[in-house]
Parts: C-alpha cells; sequence; structure tokens
C-alpha cells in the first residue's frame, strides 16, 4: 500500500472560491505532499506556478459540473489547463448520453480527450492523465458498468464517481463496482462526502487508488494523531 498521503487530490472547486482560500489549498497541498491538488481552470496557472519544485501534481476539471457541454469545448477546456501546466484533466462524461444509451458517443468522447491528454506532456515530463467523472448518484448500477467499460475502451487512465456537486457523492458499493468492472486495467478515484478517516478508509478498502477530498488536511491531521 502507498503511503496514506498519496491518496488525496486535495481539492476546492467551489463557484465562489477565492484566490486567498485556493493559496491555503495549495499550502496544505505541499505541507502534505499529496497526490495532487484539484482547482477550477481559472487557477491552474497559480497552481503549476505555486508546486513547480513539488512532486504534487495539478488537476482541473472539464465540462464541470453538469457534463452537457460539447465534446469539443470539453476538448478545448482541456487543451487550455494544460497550456496552463495541468498534470491531470478530470472531465465529466456525458451523462444524458449515457441515459439514452448512446454509447458510441460517450465512448468517442472520453477516447478525444484521452487522445488529447496522453499527446501532451506534463510537467513530470509524462502524458497527462485523464480522469472519467461518472457521476454515479444519477446512475443505475448497469450504466456505472457500462460507463466504465467505455472509459476502459477509450484508454482513460482513471474512473471517478461524483462531481461533488449533484445528488451525492461516493459510496462503498459504487467504488466496489467500478473496481469490479475495470480490475487493474483503471484506477479509480472516490470523491464527494469523504470527510473522515473513517470514510477514507472505507473507500481506500473498496478499491479507490485516490480519494478527491476537500477535508483532506484535516484527515491527515486525524491520521497523524492516530499514528
Amino acid at each position: 500500500m502507498k503511503p496514506f498521503n498519496q491518496y488525496f487530490d486535495h481539492t476546492l472547486l467551489k463557484a465562489d472560491a477565492t484566490e486567498v482560500q485556493v493559496m491555503k489549498v495549495l499550502s496544505e497541498a505541499a505541507r502534505y505532499q499529496f497526490a495532487a491538488v484539484c482547482v477550477n481552470g481559472g487557477f491552474v496557472s497559480a497552481a503549476a506556478e505555486y508546486l513547480q519544485e513539488t512532486d504534487v501534481k495539478v488537476a482541473t476539471v472539464v465540462g464541470f459540473p453538469l457534463g452537457a457541454s460539447t465534446s469539443e469545448a470539453k476538448a478545448a477546456e482541456a487543451r487550455i489547463a494544460i497550456a496552463d501546466g495541468a498534470d491531470e484533466i478530470d472531465m465529466v462524461i456525458n451523462i444524458g448520453a449515457v441515459k439514452d444509451g448512446r454509447w458510441d458517443y460517450v465512448r468517442y468522447e472520453i477516447y478525444l480527450l484521452a487522445q488529447l491528454c496522453h499527446e501532451a506532456k506534463a510537467k513530470g515530463g509524462g502524458p497527462v492523465l485523464l480522469k472519467v467523472i461518472l457521476e454515479t448518484c444519477l446512475l443505475t448500477d448497469d450504466e456505472i458498468t457500462l460507463a466504465c467499460q467505455m472509459a476502459k475502451k477509450a484508454e482513460a487512465d482513471f474512473v471517478k464517481t461524483s462531481t461533488g456537486f449533484s445528488t451525492g457523492g461516493a459510496t462503498v458499493h459504487h467504488v466496489e463496482l467500478m473496481k469490479k468492472t475495470v480490475g487493474d486495467a483503471l484506477q479509480i478515484k472516490a470523491s464527494g462526502g469523504i470527510r473522515s478517516l473513517a470514510d477514507a478508509r472505507a473507500m481506500i478498502e473498496a478499491g479507490a487508488d485516490r480519494l478527491g477530498c476537500s477535508a483532506s488536511a484535516a484527515i491527515m491531521e486525524e491520521y497523524q494523531a492516530e499514528e
């Protein structure tokens, strides 16, 4: 098992997030050496500059939080973010297309973003990673399974549970289902509603490789106190 701090994408995606609040999150990410920090696109360049001497990756979101923008708009967002220094892209799947069963469209869109990311170069020299946000609270188990299969076929790097801005966040059941579907071919990010050390451990035990949390620093303090 990897070091506990390396499970976290320390996250601030609220619409009213201020520069001061974002800088606090960046400072916490550097302090705890989290795997990544996840901020909205407007803060990517500042995050990349702040974290350039660290191993903390910069992640951002595209098509967020609804997933209903065009594939071309999502690709444009991703290109700008990568140019600004993003190492990882968390895209929201087209949830309506999933509900309609338009799986060719779903797979094409993920593939478009995956190829764009993998052809780019992150600051560490490797490819930019693509995480596909499913918004599991809006999907049936069958839809989650099929969406995971599409992400796998389209060569994404991660499947991710939630935006944290819909009707629910990550659940153990959904993480287990995603893990059962993708195995070791893709990594899994659980996000939304992970607020305690117990929550974090439950998601890791269910199969999560990353945890998207705004409470990452508090969870680390709880973990260190216990240790």
